[in-house]
C-alpha cells in the first residue's frame, strides 16, 4: 500500500513539474510535439531511475559513510553527469536503435533539475533503496504525463486563432499555469 501511495503521490498530487516547479526548461521547450515530449518523458524516467539508485548508494555507503554529507550536491551533479553520459556511450555502442530515438535528449537530461532534485529529495525522506526506486520511476511517469499533455494542449493550440501578442510563450505559460491548477485537483487523494 505504502508503494502505491508513493506513486499516486509523486504522479498526480506533487507533480514534479506542476507543483514541485522542477524541469521547467524541458518542459516549455521540448513540448512543441507530442512526439518529441514522449521520447523526453521516457529517457528522464530511465534516468531518474538509474540516477537515483546510485545516488542513494553513493549517499548511504560513502557520504553518510565518512562524514561527508556536505559534499552531496556536488557529488550527485558529478554522478548525474557521468551516468548520462556512460548510458550515452553504451546505448550508442549496445543499441544503436534505442540511441537514435532518444537523440539528443540524453545530454538534455545531463542540466534538467529534475534528475537533481529527486535525488536529493530521497535522501530527505529518508526513504529505503525500493521506495526511492518506486519514487523515482513515478516521478518520472508523472513528468512525462505531464510534459505529454501540455505537448497535445500546444498542438491543438498551433491550429487555433490565437491573438497576436498571445501567441508563443505568453500562451504556452498560460495553458501550463491552467494544466497546474487542474493537477491541484489532486491534492485530496494522498
Amino acid at each position: 500500500m505504502e508503494y502505491i501511495l508513493i506513486f499516486i503521490a509523486a504522479v498526480f498530487v506533487n507533480n514534479v513539474v506542476l507543483s514541485q516547479f522542477l524541469g521547467i526548461c524541458p518542459f516549455l521547450g521540448v513540448s512543441k510535439k507530442v512526439e518529441t515530449a514522449t521520447g523526453m518523458g521516457a529517457a528522464v524516467t530511465f534516468v531518474l531511475a538509474i540516477s537515483t539508485i546510485v545516488t542513494f548508494l553513493i549517499q548511504k555507503y560513502v557520504l553518510d559513510v565518512f562524514g561527508l554529507g556536505f559534499m552531496q550536491t556536488i557529488m550527485f551533479i558529478l554522478i548525474i553527469a557521468a551516468l548520462v553520459q556512460m548510458i550515452e556511450i553504451i546505448l550508442k555502442k549496445v543499441s544503436p536503435a534505442l540511441y537514435q530515438a532518444l537523440g539528443v535528449f540524453l545530454p538534455l537530461i545531463t542540466t534538467n533539475c529534475c534528475v537533481l532534485g529527486v535525488a536529493i529529495q530521497v535522501i530527505q525522506k529518508d526513504y529505503n533503496l525500493l521506495e526511492a526506486i518506486v519514487y523515482a520511476i513515478s516521478i518520472g511517469i508523472g513528468f512525462a504525463l505531464a510534459l505529454i499533455v501540455f505537448a497535445g494542449i500546444r498542438e491543438q493550440l498551433a491550429m487555433t486563432h490565437v491573438p497576436s501578442g498571445m501567441k508563443g510563450t505568453p500562451i504556452a505559460l498560460i495553458t501550463a499555469g491552467l494544466l497546474a491548477m487542474a493537477f491541484m485537483g489532486f491534492s485530496g487523494i494522498v
